[in-house]
């Protein structure tokens, strides 16, 4: 299994180089980071430093949108790193929920998500393609590659990322809903003719390392509101009960009341005060080490590839080095 990290970008950038170089150190081999314009700085630019400043480390958002940038400058830009540093770059990518509504605009639709995906990975490999009428290429693009992997959750979503994605992101490590969506993307992959071991699944939620349980909820319930935001789009498209999203997905978002995004993914978030601890328990990995080892092997059985560990709380240089010094040697 693979090991990834999740950071905000917030100034000061030295401080995510940092966090990153350490990961790496400590034997994590992917780093992510939000990518939203108005709240955060923007990600492309730290990722040249953080690149230069490790070695192995593969960089990427999670996620990205078809909207922010146009996809011939997403796949430029993503281009332009790896001839810099060595393919070693990933695409993360999805609707766009943050950086969208805070702009005031929509999520894109999944017609607008799939074109994008094809658009980034052929530019960004060197191919040639039509995109509105016009032939690009880039020219400058030798042995190019860019893995592209979607972030979803409802059932069209999950169904596009089994056609056409290189991976799975699925943001929560909940046990029953990881196997539920697995088992969604694989079957789609399957009918598409695709082998379903091709498509990579990266599980990504909170990791806190410590055996104050009810702290570590505190500083992880803000996860469980931005999922909330996912789910509530969900129950407005397919309805509260429908049998093409689970129960256990849906249940806790009733007593919802709104959400400010100027919290959006920061512990204390007053918005979330309507996650229960059993959501937080069942989204994140909580607790003493051999907490996080049984849940993680769990999920390895169930196929995943890589848990990329959200590190938005006060224990970050401490759970980054619990992992590197237990965790990743034992299921790495």
């Amino acid at each position: 299994m693979d090991f990834g990290l999740v950071l905000q970008t917030d100034p000061p950038a030295t401080a995510v180089v940092d966090l990153m170089r350490h990961a790496e150190e400590r034997g994590f081999t992917y780093g992510w980071t939000f990518d939203s314009a108005v709240l955060w700085q923007e990600p492309f630019v730290i990722y040249s430093r953080i690149l230069d400043h490790t070695e192995r480390l593969i960089i990427g958002p999670m996620v990205t949108n078809p909207s922010t940038r146009t996809p011939e400058v997403t796949a430029s830009t993503f281009a332009t790193l790896n001839d810099m540093f060595g393919n070693r770059t990933v695409c993360g990518i999805g609707r766009g929920d943050s950086a969208m509504r805070v702009a005031g605009r929509k999520p894109n639709n999944l017609a607008t998500l799939s074109e994008s995906m094809h658009v980034i990975r052929e530019l960004a490999e060197g191919r040639a393609i039509t995109v509105d009428g016009t032939p690009l290429r880039f020219p400058w693009v030798r042995d190019g590659k860019l893995p592209v992997w979607m972030a979803a959750y409802g059932p069209k979503a999950l169904a596009l990322a089994g056609r056409e994605a290189d991976g799975f992101i699925l943001q929560l490590a909940d046990p029953y809903l990881t196997e539920w969506m697995i088992k969604a993307v694989r079957d789609a992959a399957a009918e598409a003719g695709r082998d379903p071991a091709d498509v990579k699944i990266c599980v990504a939620a909170p990791a806190y390392v410590g055996d104050d349980l009810a702290h570590a909820r505190e500083q992880c319930r803000w996860f469980g509101g931005m999922v909330g935001n996912h789910v509530a789009d969900l129950v407005t498209r397919y309805g509260e009960h429908s049998d093409m999203v689970p129960e256990a997905l849906t249940a806790y978002i009733k007593a919802r009341e709104g959400y400010d995004y100027a919290h959006h993914g920061r512990s204390g978030n007053p918005d979330t005060a309507f996650v229960p601890d059993e959501i937080v328990d069942r989204f994140c990995l909580l607790g003493p080490v051999e907490a996080h080892e049984e849940k993680l092997r769990f999920l390895r059985e169930l196929g995943v590839d890589q848990f990329a560990l959200y590190a938005m709380h006060d224990a970050k240089e401490t759970t980054i080095d619990a992992y590197g010094d237990r965790i990743i040697p034992e299921l790495g």
